[in-house]
Protein backbone atom coordinates (compact mmCIF):
# COMPACT_ATOMS: atom_id res chain seq x y z
CA UNK A 1 0.00 0.00 0.00
CA UNK A 2 1.20 3.25 -1.32
CA UNK A 3 2.28 5.78 1.65
CA UNK A 4 0.21 8.89 1.85
CA UNK A 5 1.69 12.23 0.38
CA UNK A 6 2.03 15.24 2.80
CA UNK A 7 3.13 18.34 1.71
CA UNK A 8 4.31 21.30 4.83
CA UNK A 9 4.54 24.45 3.28
CA UNK A 10 6.27 26.65 5.23
CA UNK A 11 6.88 30.59 6.26
CA UNK A 12 9.65 31.47 8.39
CA UNK A 13 11.26 34.57 8.85
CA UNK A 14 15.06 34.36 9.02
CA UNK A 15 17.54 32.99 6.04
CA UNK A 16 18.86 29.90 8.91
CA UNK A 17 14.93 28.62 9.00
CA UNK A 18 15.41 28.55 5.37
CA UNK A 19 17.40 25.60 5.54
CA UNK A 20 16.78 24.34 8.43
CA UNK A 21 13.35 23.95 8.87
CA UNK A 22 13.24 20.82 6.37
CA UNK A 23 15.70 19.25 8.35
CA UNK A 24 13.83 19.43 11.16
CA UNK A 25 10.26 18.20 9.53
CA UNK A 26 12.18 15.61 7.95
CA UNK A 27 13.39 14.18 11.15
CA UNK A 28 9.62 14.66 12.76
CA UNK A 29 8.19 12.70 9.75
CA UNK A 30 10.08 9.70 10.26
CA UNK A 31 8.09 8.71 13.06
CA UNK A 32 5.08 8.77 10.42
CA UNK A 33 4.05 6.66 7.68
CA UNK A 34 4.02 9.54 5.45
CA UNK A 35 5.77 10.71 2.31
CA UNK A 36 6.58 14.12 3.16
CA UNK A 37 7.16 16.69 0.90
CA UNK A 38 8.85 20.46 1.90
CA UNK A 39 8.80 22.92 -0.60
CA UNK A 40 11.86 25.50 0.64
CA UNK A 41 10.62 27.82 2.84
CA UNK A 42 9.12 31.29 2.13
CA UNK A 43 11.15 33.85 3.97
CA UNK A 44 8.85 36.95 4.76
CA UNK A 45 9.96 39.65 7.61
CA UNK A 46 8.17 38.93 10.87
CA UNK A 47 6.83 43.06 10.23
CA UNK A 48 5.33 42.08 7.21
CA UNK A 49 3.36 39.09 8.68
CA UNK A 50 2.02 41.28 11.36
CA UNK A 51 1.00 43.93 9.68
CA UNK A 52 -2.59 44.49 8.07
CA UNK A 53 -3.06 41.55 6.12
CA UNK A 54 0.04 40.03 5.92
CA UNK A 55 0.07 36.85 7.45
CA UNK A 56 -3.28 36.54 4.74
CA UNK A 57 -1.06 36.76 1.62
CA UNK A 58 1.58 34.66 3.00
CA UNK A 59 -0.50 31.73 3.88
CA UNK A 60 -2.44 32.04 0.80
CA UNK A 61 0.65 31.81 -1.43
CA UNK A 62 1.84 29.05 0.53
CA UNK A 63 -1.06 27.21 0.36
CA UNK A 64 -0.92 26.86 -3.55
CA UNK A 65 1.75 24.59 -2.78
CA UNK A 66 0.11 21.91 -0.14
CA UNK A 67 -1.74 18.93 -2.31
CA UNK A 68 -4.45 17.08 -0.64
CA UNK A 69 -2.70 16.35 2.69
CA UNK A 70 -0.45 18.74 4.94
CA UNK A 71 -1.05 21.89 5.25
CA UNK A 72 0.90 25.32 5.60
CA UNK A 73 3.54 26.24 9.01
CA UNK A 74 4.25 29.78 10.10
CA UNK A 75 7.35 29.67 12.17
CA UNK A 76 8.39 32.74 13.84
CA UNK A 77 10.89 34.44 17.06
CA UNK A 78 8.32 35.33 19.30
CA UNK A 79 11.43 37.82 20.34
CA UNK A 80 9.89 40.40 23.03
CA UNK A 81 6.24 39.53 22.03
CA UNK A 82 4.26 36.76 23.87
CA UNK A 83 3.80 33.51 22.55
CA UNK A 84 0.07 33.13 23.99
CA UNK A 85 -0.75 36.58 22.77
CA UNK A 86 0.20 36.99 19.31
CA UNK A 87 0.51 33.25 18.04
CA UNK A 88 -3.38 32.58 17.97
CA UNK A 89 -3.54 36.26 16.61
CA UNK A 90 -1.94 35.46 13.65
CA UNK A 91 -3.42 31.79 13.63
CA UNK A 92 -6.52 33.50 13.48
CA UNK A 93 -5.97 35.76 11.05
CA UNK A 94 -4.55 32.74 8.52
CA UNK A 95 -7.40 30.08 9.36
CA UNK A 96 -9.82 33.06 8.14
CA UNK A 97 -8.15 33.74 4.89
CA UNK A 98 -7.70 30.20 4.14
CA UNK A 99 -10.28 27.90 6.03
CA UNK A 100 -9.82 25.08 3.23
CA UNK A 101 -5.63 24.40 4.54
CA UNK A 102 -4.74 23.03 7.65
CA UNK A 103 -2.36 25.96 9.02
CA UNK A 104 -0.26 25.77 11.84
CA UNK A 105 1.55 29.01 13.86
CA UNK A 106 4.44 28.75 16.38
CA UNK A 107 6.16 31.03 17.30
CA UNK A 108 9.87 30.17 18.94
CA UNK A 109 10.09 31.41 22.44
CA UNK A 110 12.52 33.58 22.23
CA UNK A 111 14.41 32.55 19.54
CA UNK A 112 14.69 28.92 17.59
CA UNK A 113 17.95 29.00 18.84
CA UNK A 114 16.24 28.16 22.91
CA UNK A 115 15.32 24.78 21.32
CA UNK A 116 19.04 23.98 21.07
CA UNK A 117 19.87 25.26 24.27
CA UNK A 118 17.38 23.11 25.82
CA UNK A 119 18.85 20.22 24.41
CA UNK A 120 22.37 21.32 25.02
CA UNK A 121 23.61 18.19 26.54
CA UNK A 122 23.20 16.11 22.82
CA UNK A 123 25.65 18.96 21.39
CA UNK A 124 28.48 18.21 23.62
CA UNK A 125 31.08 17.14 22.08
CA UNK A 126 30.31 18.22 18.70
CA UNK A 127 29.61 20.92 16.53
CA UNK A 128 32.90 23.31 17.68
CA UNK A 129 30.60 22.64 21.84
CA UNK A 130 33.06 21.10 24.83
CA UNK A 131 32.37 17.79 26.34
CA UNK A 132 30.74 18.99 29.21
CA UNK A 133 28.16 21.75 27.46
CA UNK A 134 24.87 21.63 29.63
CA UNK A 135 21.87 23.08 29.28
CA UNK A 136 20.87 26.58 30.93
CA UNK A 137 18.42 26.10 33.49
CA UNK A 138 15.64 27.82 31.73
CA UNK A 139 16.59 28.03 28.23
CA UNK A 140 13.25 29.98 27.02
CA UNK A 141 14.02 33.18 29.25
CA UNK A 142 17.74 33.47 27.50
CA UNK A 143 17.11 36.26 25.25
CA UNK A 144 20.31 36.38 23.60
CA UNK A 145 20.49 32.37 22.40
CA UNK A 146 22.76 32.82 19.89
CA UNK A 147 25.46 34.77 21.42
CA UNK A 148 25.01 31.72 24.54
CA UNK A 149 25.62 29.47 21.74
CA UNK A 150 28.87 31.12 20.67
CA UNK A 151 30.01 32.12 24.39
CA UNK A 152 29.59 28.07 24.76
CA UNK A 153 31.98 26.80 21.88
CA UNK A 154 35.19 26.56 21.59
CA UNK A 155 38.06 27.92 19.98
CA UNK A 156 36.28 31.38 19.18
CA UNK A 157 34.31 29.77 16.91
CA UNK A 158 31.10 32.01 16.50
CA UNK A 159 27.48 30.88 15.88
CA UNK A 160 26.00 32.00 12.22
CA UNK A 161 22.85 31.27 11.75
CA UNK A 162 22.79 30.91 8.29
CA UNK A 163 26.04 28.25 8.30
CA UNK A 164 25.36 26.35 11.88
CA UNK A 165 21.49 26.46 11.89
CA UNK A 166 20.79 23.56 9.82
CA UNK A 167 23.75 21.07 11.11
CA UNK A 168 22.24 21.61 14.73
CA UNK A 169 18.89 20.76 13.72
CA UNK A 170 20.15 17.66 12.09
CA UNK A 171 21.90 16.75 15.24
CA UNK A 172 20.21 17.72 18.45
CA UNK A 173 18.17 15.41 20.75
CA UNK A 174 14.42 16.13 19.84
CA UNK A 175 13.09 14.65 23.14
CA UNK A 176 15.07 16.17 24.98
CA UNK A 177 14.38 19.97 24.10
CA UNK A 178 10.74 18.98 23.92
CA UNK A 179 11.18 18.36 27.74
CA UNK A 180 12.91 21.22 27.86
CA UNK A 181 11.21 24.07 26.06
CA UNK A 182 7.06 24.43 26.14
CA UNK A 183 7.58 26.14 22.44
CA UNK A 184 9.23 22.82 20.64
CA UNK A 185 6.81 20.62 22.30
CA UNK A 186 4.29 23.11 20.94
CA UNK A 187 6.16 22.72 17.36
CA UNK A 188 6.25 18.98 17.61
CA UNK A 189 2.52 18.78 17.90
CA UNK A 190 1.78 20.81 15.37
CA UNK A 191 4.13 19.13 13.04
CA UNK A 192 2.25 15.96 13.61
CA UNK A 193 -0.77 17.32 13.63
CA UNK A 194 -0.12 18.34 9.76
CA UNK A 195 1.47 15.16 9.37
CA UNK A 196 -1.46 13.27 10.21
CA UNK A 197 -3.50 12.84 6.59
CA UNK A 198 -6.81 14.39 7.41
CA UNK A 199 -10.05 14.76 4.75
CA UNK A 200 -8.77 16.02 1.62
CA UNK A 201 -8.92 19.75 1.05
CA UNK A 202 -12.16 20.95 -0.79
CA UNK A 203 -11.38 21.02 -4.49
CA UNK A 204 -8.40 18.61 -4.35
CA UNK A 205 -7.87 15.61 -6.66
Amino acid sequence: MARPVVTIASIVEGDGEVKALPKLLFRIARQFSVDLRVPAPARVHKGRLVAAGGVERAVSAAAQRVGAAGGVLVLLDADDDCPAELGPDLLGRARAARSDVLVSVVLANHEFEAWFLAAAESLAGSHGFPAGLSAPPDPEKIRGTKEWLTANRTGNQSYKPTVDQAPLASAFDIKLARSGSPSFDKFCRDVQSLLTPGIPRPGSS
